[in-house]
């Protein structure tokens, strides 16, 4: 199962994330999650909202380049080798992680974002090994 995830391109100065964040405030978008990289110039922000759409959408209105991308929210225990025990299961299908990043929820497992080079036979994968994977709607 895939969901949105809205992908910001902004330049590396004082007060752009804030004026991002404040557009998505005004348009009543809440964020699950986020993770920022950056570069002396740029920053990419990543954001996993209630409402992916109505983000990118309010984003791009105001000006940001913004786009949504498909990933996975991958649920997983907290157990020592579960990450990896996922990892190994994709690799060995050759399906490459492109990125991915931590989501705090409120349940007993973690949960992580995940990007992959091949989104649909990543999901085969998954079903395929009982890998769960969840939509933004059921966090």
């Amino acid at each position: 199962m895939f969901t949105k995830q809205i992908s910001v391109f902004i330049e590396n100065r004082k007060g752009r994330l804030g004026d991002i964040l404040d557009v998505l405030k005004e348009s009543e978008v809440n964020i699950i999650s986020m993770s920022l990289a950056d570069t002396a110039e740029y920053g990419l922000l990543r954001i996993i909202s209630d409402k992916p759409d109505e983000g990118k959408n309010a984003l791009k209105a105001a000006g940001f380049s913004a786009m949504l991308t498909d990933v996975f929210i991958v649920s997983l225990p907290h157990t020592a080798g579960a990450l990896q025990s996922i990892l190994r299961v994709i690799s060995d299908e050759e399906i490459s992680v492109e990125y991915m990043y931590g989501l705090s929820v409120e349940s007993q497992d973690a949960s992580i974002v995940v990007k992959t080079s091949d989104l649909e036979k990543a999901d085969e994968v998954f079903a395929k090994h009982g890998i769960k994977t969840l939509s933004y709607t059921q966090l």
